[in-house]
């Protein structure tokens, strides 16, 4: 799955402060592995997206350098080459909320090259405040105008831009579960790993900022290859974004809406199809070009006190269109807590806890039931049940540059089936990343 690299607010400067020297250029590296386990769980029967009920031990790698050149004062490129491999559990099928973010959706375990960012960024600012950019991966240090209008064009996830949370949306370091890394019911465009081309315009203030993206949908539902016919097919997304202060306490609220327009099927025409044969419903078989998908979300992180930060997310979508590029998810409510180890004494040391449910619409249900399938996830039955799940994960740094993180995870009626599960998962994840600042 994508792997977004998600960008802080900056601050202004005191004024007797002097920004640091710009920064001409910077290069980082990571690599993150994950391990996961789950055992056996009831299953009266299955399907050919289901979830197995043996014992599943999975591994995946990926490895991303992150390359930062600013080509002018206010102009940057990003170019991040990256190498991901691995296996998810039974062919990362079986859940509409899978539990591993660093895996793409392919099934394939042998590590491959490929790019995953390159694109170009242009400020444009208005009045002379300015505020102050720490180095980070795709960030550049100096400082940046405060009111700014920015275009970003090129190849980016995004998740990259969208949909941000101070507490939960990096999987490399946070919580792994598809649905709590991102907006489960935001069906975003991409390609299999996460990855789409398009631009990106801002307009950002002190406290709150607007975004518009519109991007490349696959050409079909998880594929690799992107649709062309931007005038036909493409997917738009919208973002509002509030930023506040309850006394030394930051905390943020964004407001997401998308239409996706794609070669794609209605669950309702095909039962319908299906209806006078008495066959199995085929949502491929009702593909049309310029089909829409629309949907809204909301996220939010608020600081309580210092150290300790909650977070929710709420989704929805149509709920009649296929998924498409993301994951089986029509609904979508999630909130946890986050606990930084200053209290114990080591302050790079996170230890946090999430509570998810995901749900479909009705006629997306009565589609499984009757033995349809969606790219993750059909059992050929269907008894409904939204996806609950709790994640857990203890995140410690073993020294500079170097991070361990225990992760648990439960997760009952796999794929919105009463029928069968809970189903226990747990995963140890490494991490590493150093680079120039």
């Amino acid at each position: 799955m994508v792997r977004a690299v998600a960008q802080e607010p900056a601050s202004a400067p005191p004024a007797d402060q002097t920004p640091d020297a710009p920064e001409r250029w910077n290069l980082y590296y990571q690599a993150t592995s994950i391990g996961q386990y789950h055992g056996t769980f009831r299953s009266p029967y299955e399907g050919p997206l289901s979830l197995q009920d043996y014992p599943e031990r999975d591994v995946s790698l990926t490895t991303t350098l992150f390359f930062g050149l600013r080509l002018a004062e206010n102009t940057l490129l990003y170019f991040d080459p990256e190498i991901a491999g691995g296996r998810g559990f039974s062919g990362v099928d079986g859940f509409a909320n899978p539990t591993n973010g660093e895996l793409p959706r392919i099934a394939t375990a042998t590590p491959k090259p490929y790019l995953a960012r390159l694109y170009v960024t242009q400020d444009f600012g208005f009045g002379t405040e300015r505020e102050n950019v720490e180095s980070d991966t795709n960030q550049l240090s100096g400082s940046r105008p405060m009111v700014r209008y920015s275009i970003t064009v090129g190849r980016f996830s995004l998740t990259d831009f969208f949909d941000n949370n101070r507490y939960t949306h990096d999987p490399r370091s946070q919580f792994m579960e598809w649905a709590v890394m991102y907006n489960g019911a935001w069906d975003y465009p991409a390609d299999t790993r996460g990855y789409t081309w398009g631009w990106v315009h801002e307009f950002h203030t002190r406290n709150w900022s607007l975004r518009y993206a519109s991007a490349m949908e696959p050409k079909v539902a998880n594929g690799p290859q992107f649709d062309r016919r931007l005038l036909v097919n493409r997917g738009d997304v919208f973002e509002g974004e509030l930023r506040h202060s309850f006394g030394s306490h930051a905390g943020a609220v964004r407001l997401l809406g998308y239409a996706n327009h794609a070669d794609a099927g209605t669950y309702s025409e095909a039962i319908a199809l299906a209806k006078p044969n008495g066959g199995v419903p085929d949502v491929v078989a009702t593909r049309r070009n310029g089909t829409l998908k629309y949907g809204t979300g909301i996220s939010a992180d608020q600081e309580i006190v210092k150290d300790l930060g909650v977070f929710m997310r709420l989704g929805w979508n149509d709920g009649k269109t296929e998924s498409f590029a993301f994951t089986a998810i029509d609904r979508l409510a999630s909130a946890g807590i986050s606990l930084n180890g200053t209290r114990w004494k080591r302050p790079e040391d996170t230890v946090a806890t999430a509570f998810t449910a995901a749900g479909i619409s009705g006629v997306h249900a009565t589609y499984l039931a009757q033995g349809g399938l969606d790219f993750l996830i059909g059992d050929g039955r269907l008894e409904y049940g939204p996806e609950c799940s709790w994640e857990s994960y203890y995140r410690a740094r073993l020294f500079p540059g170097f991070f361990a993180t225990l992760d648990l995870q439960h997760i009952t009626n796999p794929a919105y089936n009463e029928a069968r599960g809970p189903v226990w998962v747990s995963s140890l994840r490494l991490h590493v990343e150093f680079g120039k600042k």
